[in-house]
């Protein structure tokens, strides 16, 4: 192999490598589960068990805080670590705590320790006004007052858990399918200008690799809708949109199939590519922005994916798996041209 003209292809191998490894292995960070109290009242003791993920509470001191509106936090004056991932707190709440509305306040927990840093649950407690006569009224303390460690863990989700993963595949893969489709375009556009059919065939290759991607990125979408929403395929605007993008861009197989004239084939399968992406963008980026009803990041009225959710230690794989699709899925469309080169060239000399 010539390293100076495939560098690109060694490129895609080492970041799917990378993806693969540092996306399965890299923890999550500490987080709360569940915990068996999400009510106080002032002027009495809040009492709480607490399951927590991917934690080492026996391995240091470890304390239970609320965390209030203002950013004052509240201590435990007690705590019982039971094990690794389970902790029980008594946390008194201050009588004069000033509650606004018959609703209350939420508070936050907040757990922490010299081995995990802290992490928290957030609006976890509502605190309303209580109608008992103890007069208590502990030490507040402030956010610095929080143990923090520096380290290289996954951001961990209180609903997606260790599907946050599936960032580097379902969406990592569906990113570099527009890439491969937008190169696609441009090689139908280069066609109806210079009517070279090299143009066409490297579309096709193009659309090809794109639509196997479309399929991987709709299985791996249906294999995280089963663990977050319960069931494989949702009434969700998106998929649906997505369904029918994808059978778009089947009916351009079978335009391309159903013609024999090369020229027209290649002029009708140009037209129709750029058509069948401007209904791919329309189908999967405008209507479900515009929709209620979408469950996904950044439709129907949900927020997009945040610092939480797409933190650095993410993006550090995340882009690396989308470079690494888009230049495997360039190699693959390579293949495919040359295969369809050395086909014609064949049947070229048989006739």
């Amino acid at each position: 192999m010539n390293i100076k003209d495939n560098w690109w292809k060694i490129l895609g191998v080492v970041f799917m490598l990378y993806t693969l490894i540092a996306g399965i292995l890299i923890p999550l960070k500490p987080g709360v589960l569940e915990f068996s109290n999400s009510r106080a009242l002032t002027g009495s003791i809040y009492e709480v068990d607490i399951e927590t993920y991917n934690t080492y509470l026996t391995i240091a001191p470890t304390n239970v805080w609320l965390l209030l509106p203002d950013d004052k936090l509240i201590k435990a004056d007690r705590t019982n670590v039971i094990d690794n991932n389970h902790i029980s707190a008594s946390i008194p709440i201050p009588h004069d705590l000033e509650i606004p509305t018959d609703r209350g306040i939420a508070a936050t927990i907040v757990i922490d320790n010299a081995s995990d840093g802290f992490f928290i649950y957030p609006d976890g407690v509502r605190i309303k006004k209580g109608d008992s006569k103890n007069t208590l009224s502990p030490e507040y303390y402030s956010i610095s007052d929080l143990k923090s460690v520096k380290d290289f863990k996954f951001p961990f989700r209180g609903v997606v858990f260790e599907t946050i993963r599936n960032t580097f595949f379902h969406v990592a893969i569906w990113m570099s399918m527009f890439i491969i489709l937008i190169v696609s375009c441009f090689h139908s556009i280069m066609y109806l200008i210079k009517k070279d059919l090299n143009h066409d065939s490297r579309s096709a290759a193009l659309t090809t690799v794109a639509l196997v991607f479309g399929i991987a990125g709709l299985l791996t979408g249906s294999m995280w809708a089963k663990f977050t929403w319960g069931a494989f395929w949702t009434d969700d605007v998106k998929l649906n949109m997505t369904a029918i993008a994808l059978l778009i861009y089947f009916a351009y197989w079978i335009l391309r199939a159903s013609i024999e004239d090369v020229d027209s084939r290649a002029r009708l399968s140009s037209v129709f590519n750029l058509f069948s992406f401007v209904c791919l963008m329309i189908l999967v980026m405008v209507i479900p922005r515009l929709s209620e009803d979408s469950l996904h990041p950044g439709n129907g009225g949900n927020p997009a994916f945040s610092g939480e959710d797409l933190d650095n230690t993410l993006r550090a794989v995340f882009y690396p798996a989308i470079i690494a699709y888009a230049l495997i899925g360039f190699w693959m469309a390579q293949l495919i041209y040359r295969y369809d080169i050395l086909k014609n060239n064949f049947l070229d000399k048989e006739y």
